[in-house]
């Protein structure tokens, strides 16, 4: 029988969103691999912002874990597979700890992960105490083991002593966290693309600088992971998508990609060739994954590039799939409206126009069901869309099963607002970039 690996690892949750979350996890990555250790960073759920914040932050790419997108199989074969290379296992919770079915507690209970639980201080003196007792009772409920309370964002010295006077006994308080606020950019859709931050690597310096010496940078105790279950593996011994050039956008304006995505298309035996839509003139490929991402952001850089409206046309001429998500989607309509007012011209292969909005327009998980299988994501998106198209199906949302986002099929092209996680259901994932 296979024995467990033992690594270090925490679950780093909060009480809610913008608690601080991502800094402080980029801040023990960086530190961490400062002092040469091999660290490897997962976000719980759906995400592509953060991720690529932590990736620089750790030196290597940033997986999703998930019980229900990924799935229990999976996220056990990731983290054994890391505890057999690595120092230490961070994983960046999302939302507060307890929300969402299954919620970031549920994935620490799961696998035994100890968590560290950041308060955000900001306006809260003694009754932090009292929050992070909260958070104890409840969590031991759900069995769940802290590794530690931090109080994150305190402002000054005095500020601590406060803190620290509520905190009742046999709470593992590892004391407070400076602001770090400047350290990560955030825009509407989360925070600013790490390839836009241009001092990115000086910013996740100073939050390593930051927390050196706290008794948050301690490393934690190995746990074990155990292997995971063979039958986990999908044994693919049809490739698809042999042979298949596949070309994905990817620049600035369409960025959202889970490398597990890109992962299985390579095993399904597709060639990946990756395009900017915004430099390149032209694109050859049997299919083309046009995903999310800025595209109301460069705008007028996409509209005025003719050529590659072109070549897009030319290739659903000829019969060949588009795959296009979310921002993917927008790109491939006549005009897009930004958050000023101003319309651009953009490809035109999908009738209709897209709006930006000052707020939500779509958010939460859902599945996709198609015939070859169930397809799992997501929907995060601040636009609107009017088509005369009629959908073909719609997402199905998690966990109430209430009809979500329209699911389109238009000629050889098919969208949508959904980000799919492809190893969800690995031949409709396929199905997707196959000829019509």
């Amino acid at each position: 029988m296979t024995a467990d690996r033992h690594c270090p690892a925490l679950f780093i949750g909060a009480c809610a969103s913008a608690q601080g979350k991502t800094t402080v996890v980029a801040a023990l990555a960086r530190y961490h691999r400062q002092q040469g250790r091999r660290v490897r960073v997962f976000k719980t759920g759906p995400d592509f912002l953060d991720p690529m914040v932590l990736e620089r932050a750790s030196g290597m790419p940033v997986e999703p874990l998930d019980l229900w997108m990924v799935g229990e199989m999976l996220c056990r074969r990731k983290l054994y597979e890391s505890a057999g290379e690595s120092d230490l296992i961070l994983i960046e919770g999302a939302l507060g700890l307890f929300d969402g079915s299954p919620s970031g507690a549920d994935l620490a209970a799961t696998f035994g992960i100890p968590v560290l639980a950041l308060i955000d201080a900001r306006g809260m003196g003694q009754t932090l105490g009292a929050v992070a007792l909260g958070l104890i009772h409840y969590g031991a409920a759900k069995g769940l083991r802290f590794w530690g309370i931090a109080a994150n964002r305190v402002a000054s010295a005095r500020h601590a002593e406060m803190i620290a006077a509520g905190m009742p006994a046999g709470v593992p308080y590892l004391g407070p966290i400076p602001r770090l606020e400047s350290v990560l950019p955030s825009r509407h859709l989360g925070l600013v693309q790490a390839t836009e931050i241009a001092d990115l690597d000086a910013r996740l310096a100073a939050a390593a600088e930051g927390i050196s010496g706290l008794p948050l940078v301690e490393l934690p105790e190995a746990i074990g992971f155990a292997p995971p279950i063979p039958d986990s593996q999908p044994i693919r011994s049809d490739r698809p998508l042999r042979g298949r050039r596949i070309a994905i956008a990817r620049d600035l304006a369409f960025s959202f990609i889970y490398p597990d995505n890109l992962r299985l298309l390579r095993e399904l035996g597709a060639e990946l060739r990756f395009f900017s839509p915004l430099a390149d003139a032209g694109i050859e490929a049997d299919a083309i994954w046009l995903p999310g991402g800025y595209p109301e952001l460069y705008l007028a850089e996409l509209a005025a590039n003719d050529s590659m409206h072109q070549a897009l046309k030319d290739h659903v001429r000829a019969g060949r799939p588009i795959y296009a998500e979310c921002g993917g989607m927008l790109y491939l309509l006549e005009r897009l409206i930004d958050q000023h007012g101003e319309a651009m011209p953009l490809v035109g292969l999908l009738p209709g126009e897209g709006r930006m909005q000052d707020r939500l327009a779509g958010l939460g998980m859902q599945s996709l069901i198609l015939p070859e299988g169930e397809l799992r994501g997501h929907s995060f998106h601040y636009s609107t869309m009017e088509t005369p198209l009629v959908p073909i199906a719609y997402g199905r949302r998690h966990p109430d099963g209430r009809p979500g986002e329209p699911w389109y099929r238009h000629g050889p092209i098919r969208a949508s607002y959904l980000h799919l996680y492809f190893p969800s259901a690995p031949q409709e994932a396929a199905a997707l970039l196959m000829a019509s």
